[in-house]
């Protein structure tokens, strides 16, 4: 029979004064009192630890060889504990590419959703994305110069990690006798040996052929046969090989070629991959694309991460205010200063072809440049070739060269240096900035072109929850597409729902981790058990309260009650009065903190705590005793000129989110 409560007898840990305690199984329960009393260090450092150590035993030894061995809480005993979870307020640790969308996996079931139900449109155009018949994709074909030499090669692995050994098998067998596999061009006949643990591309060569009027034909077989391959999705590899002159479909190997010819194309030949899907191509670009997948709407996946910030949605840059802290000094003068070095002979000569080009004097003050010199010398010139002119005892060499600029110098610099010193002093010259290419969004063109219900899967994660959730409760979907999302959408609105039951509605799903607050991050770990549906489980959770508006408070109790109600207990570390007196029950601790407390002084209901004689908690609830506001308070000084200005522009930062997502944040 199951026990009706749990009993502690003899806790000693830390401050704790041989407690002996019985408390009530499947009820709401609230531990009280000062700081420092001892209410943290029975309820987690003796009851969660205790409760996870018993689970470990639970397990094989096998298992237990992983994990790590947990010492055994000062106490006599305790009998009824339930496998126990503590839900604490705790911020570090968290990945930066971590998010709460990603946090509470509702992010994973969005990627689900839109790679499902989404509708793919082109980033270029914005139009919808039409699937392309075979005939469409000949003819695309043909439009190619005549005489262009080209290869078709059907895509059968894309990012996937292992050896791939079966694979180049199974492909040797069927009669193919090359692959491309990131690319490079190998032989089948000597496969590569792949790294297990790295994501690989592997693209069978169908056929090699050479663009001509009479080889329609061959061209038809050879592009259902990639099609088929490919499971839709083709690509034209255009370059300076000669064309194949076998037959379509799979290729006899060719003997006397090495496999190191094989691997690389002709000298000289420019590689150029035209890529071409029966699903997914866009009428007025022509441009095709792969089928969505949820790989695709991962910002952790290097399918859909933006390439530029690596899916992290900022980067580090160099800024040109804190490159030059001293406009008085010249370039030759270290002006910049991360180059800390003398200028040798070679810089200066590419410097001074640079000031030539431009027209400015090398040896002016940085202050007193142009914007358009500084411009040149920082960022470089693109792709100009400059003129330059070395001059040494045997005369002049002049030579045209394009000047990429100091600021890739650094970045090239800051890349190779394997230093964590060195890297620190680069960034004491770097700002943190939005990424340019994606926006922040962390994902690629083709990604953010995904819509669903007129939204993108960014433009849905910056909705606060409240309105992500209204949009999901009114989102419109044709009878077959709802088939589809049913059990999706069920968990996306279910989700959403505990997130704004714990009082996180104001929260945006794209927010970074390690921006959330300890209570905050509590809460969203909160939410996640709540949705979990765990019956029989013993949760301690650490003043879940902190930092929440009192008019939340209540979301935030109607949660745990909801979490009691399962078949679960609950035990909160709280000093909150409304959380008292919705508890079943009141532990209180004391009568001090430190050495003078580690007792329990008052347990039972409001009503017994509030009658009991030792219980300061008990005074405060009964009214004996109350904080009183103070009549004057003191002057709040005005805030740093820095600090006004970052408030400033967190509220422009806001102005332009709530128009932009009509008044979603």
């Amino acid at each position: 029979m199951e026990p009706r409560t749990i009993t502690i007898k003899g806790a000693r840990e830390h401050n704790l004064k041989e407690v002996a305690l019985t408390l009530p199984r499947n009820r709401l329960i609230c531990f009280t009192g000062i700081s420092g009393s001892g209410k943290s260090s029975l309820a987690f450092d003796t009851l969660f630890a205790e409760g996870q150590r018993r689970y470990m035993e639970s397990l094989s030894s096998y298992a237990r060889q992983f994990l790590t061995q947990l010492s055994k809480p000062d106490v006599d005993q305790i009998t009824g504990l339930s496998p126990s979870i503590s839900i604490q307020q705790k911020t570090a640790g968290w990945n930066p590419r971590s998010t709460v969308g990603t946090i509470t996996q509702v992010y994973d079931y969005l990627r689900v959703l839109f790679a499902r139900v989404g509708k793919q449109h082109c980033p270029e155009c914005g139009q919808l994305i039409r699937a392309q018949t075979r005939e469409q994709i000949i003819a695309r074909i043909s439009e190619l110069p005549e005489g262009t030499k080209f290869s078709l090669l059907a895509p059968v692995v894309r990012g996937q990690k292992g050896e791939h050994l079966d694979l180049f098998d199974d492909l040797r067998r069927d009669g193919y006798a090359r692959a491309r596999v990131d690319g490079r061009l190998i032989s089948l006949n000597e496969p590569p040996k792949l790294v297990r643990n790295q994501r690989h591309d592997i693209e069978v060569v169908v056929d090699r052929l050479t663009r001509s009027a009479t080889g329609r034909a061959r061209l038809a077989e050879a592009v259902e046969q990639a099609l088929r391959l490919g499971k839709g999705t083709l690509i034209v590899q255009q370059s300076g090989e000669p064309a194949g002159e076998a037959p379509s479909g799979p290729t006899p190997s060719v003997e006397g070629r090495s496999e190191r010819a094989a691997r690389r194309p002709k000298a000289g030949a420019e590689m150029r991959d035209l890529l071409l899907s029966s699903d997914y191509a866009c009428p007025d670009c022509g441009l095709s694309f792969e089928p969505p997948s949820p790989q695709l709407l991962s910002f952790n996946s290097p399918v859909g991460m933006c390439i530029a910030c690596e899916g992290l949605g900022d980067n580090l840059d160099f800024d040109p205010d804190l490159l030059v802290p001293d406009p008085s000094k010249s370039l030759l003068e270290l002006a910049v200063a991360p180059l800390h070095r003398h200028i040798g002979r070679w810089r200066k000569h590419i410097y001074q072809g640079v000031a030539d080009y431009v027209g400015f004097d090398l040896r002016a003050p940085w202050g007193k440049l142009p914007a358009r010199a500084k411009r040149a010398l920082l960022d470089g010139l693109g792709e100009t070739k400059v003129p330059f002119k070395w001059r040494n005892r045997w005369g002049t060499w002049c030579h045209d060269e394009e000047f990429p600029g100091i600021v890739a110098e650094l970045k090239a610099r800051y890349g190779r240096t394997q230093s964590a010193e060195v890297r620190a002093y680069y960034e004491k010259f770097m700002r943190r900035g939005r990424c340019p290419d994606c926006e922040g969004t962390r994902l690629n063109p083709q990604a953010r072109a995904v819509r669903l219900g007129g939204r993108s899967l960014p433009e849905v994660c910056g909705l606060c929850i409240s309105d992500a959730r209204a949009f999901f409760e009114e989102l419109s979907l044709t009878e077959t597409e709802q088939q589809i999302a049913r059990l999706v959408l069920k968990e996306v609105r279910g989700r959403l729902k505990f997130l704004e039951d714990v009082g996180l509605h104001y929260l945006t799903l794209d927010r970074a981790a390690p921006t959330l607050a300890g209570g905050e991050a509590q809460r969203i770990r909160l939410a996640s058990q709540i949705g979990a549906g765990l019956v029989g489980v013993l949760y301690i959770l650490d003043e879940p309260s902190i930092g929440l508006h009192p008019r939340d408070n209540q979301r935030l109790l109607d949660s745990l009650c909801r979490l009691r109600d399962q078949g679960n207990t609950v035990i909160v570390v709280e000093h909150d009065e409304q959380t008292m007196r919705v508890a079943d029950q009141i532990v209180d601790f004391g009568p001090g903190p430190g050495l003078y407390g580690g007792e329990v002084v008052a347990q039972g209901t409001l009503e017994q705590v509030a009658r009991a004689r030792r219980s300061i908690t008990g005074r405060y609830l009964r009214g004996a005793e109350r904080i009183e506001v103070p009549a004057q308070r003191r002057p709040v000084p005005p805030p740093p000129a820095t600090v006004a200005a970052h408030r400033t522009a967190r509220t422009r930062q806001t102005t332009r989110r709530k128009s932009k997502h009509g008044n979603a944040d």
